[in-house]
């Protein structure tokens, strides 16, 4: 990610959290805590422009209605306080990739949203020569194939830094690095899924977090704001004590098999992973900078999705 778009996300995580606290506090008791986190994302808010800030502030009071519909604890009639907090970045690598979470510590309650602007990337996970995605994935550790495998591969871009090289004056970086890396990558994975059957299911949790959560997703372009619930543990979508969600949230069913995993069509840099249940995900793996490094980020995106996760599009006014 850019650093512009990096800023332009924690701009609006800033006026999502301020948004939603100041439509809370017409009802009921909520603040926002004030942390390092709340202090990054003010900082970036007060760098952009008064016509973008115009724009995510539509975008972030579009969702408000929606959100509120479908968690009643949020406006439950009550003295105790409703907090808001923005998590740091070091909450999102332990599994958590909640941006905002909201709580009732004396109901024992909370939400979290992730939050997103024009883009609906996952995790950006990396491999590398040491990197044992196996076990930080779904806890089944690499294989000595894998490593013996891979060796040759970042033993090649080793030498390449030392000599300060730059990704473009690799001769074949798709044919002699990406295709090799993606290959060994397949192969773990269904290596791994053999060994463990509950693969599948601790993959999708690895990449969506281990906390349920919405995501809250600003499409400028179209004027809408999409929310997309992930009840994969049913904490999502609670009643009050005097009230039911106006929109009900179902359980997602998490997948149990993968179905397929191959190439993209054409492609040398992106593998295609079919699940049951109607999970699919995307994983293209690129160079994250202009010289050469000794390891190689994934841009994850989640294409398909089981119909028990529920998107609504919010329209601007």
């Amino acid at each position: 990610m850019s650093e512009q778009s990096n800023n332009q996300g924690r701009a609006y995580e800033y006026i999502c959290v301020l948004t939603l606290c100041e439509e809370i506090q017409k009802l009921r008791p909520a603040i926002v805590q004030i942390n390092s986190a709340l202090n990054a994302n003010a900082n970036a808010w007060n760098s952009l422009s008064p016509v973008l800030q115009n724009i995510l502030t539509e975008s972030a009071k579009a969702t408000v209605g929606t959100i509120f519909d479908m968690e009643p604890m949020l406006l439950e009639e009550g003295e105790d306080m409703v907090v808001l907090t923005c998590q740091t970045d070091s909450e999102g690598k332990e599994g958590d990739v909640r941006d905002i979470v909201i709580t009732r510590k004396d109901a024992k309650w909370e939400i979290g949203l992730s939050i997103k602007h024009n883009h609906f990337a996952v995790k950006h996970s990396r491999l590398g020569k040491s990197l044992d995605f196996g076990s930080k994935w779904f806890g089944v550790p690499c294989s000595a194939e894998y490593w013996q495998e891979i060796k040759p591969i970042f033993d090649y871009l080793t030498e390449q830094k030392s000599f300060d090289k730059k990704w473009s004056e690799l001769p074949s970086k798709d044919l002699q690095i990406y295709v090799p890396l993606l290959r060994a990558f397949i192969k773990e994975i269904q290596k791994s899924n053999s060994i463990d059957s509950a693969v599948p299911r601790k993959m999708v949790e690895y990449l969506l977090g281990e906390f349920d959560f919405y995501k809250v997703i600003s499409i400028d372009s179209k004027r809408i704001t999409q929310i997309q619930s992930y009840n994969l543990h049913g904490k999502l979508n609670q009643p009050s004590r005097i009230n039911q969600p106006r929109i009900q949230i179902p359980v997602a069913s998490l997948p149990t098999r993968i179905v397929s995993f191959d190439f993209k069509p054409n492609s040398t840099n992106t593998v295609e992973l079919y699940m049951d249940g109607g999970w699919q995900s995307n994983f293209r793996i690129h160079n994250a900078s202009t010289k050469v490094e000794t390891s190689l980020k994934f841009d994850v995106q989640i294409v398909g999705m089981p119909a028990t996760i529920i998107s609504i599009n919010c329209s601007w006014k």
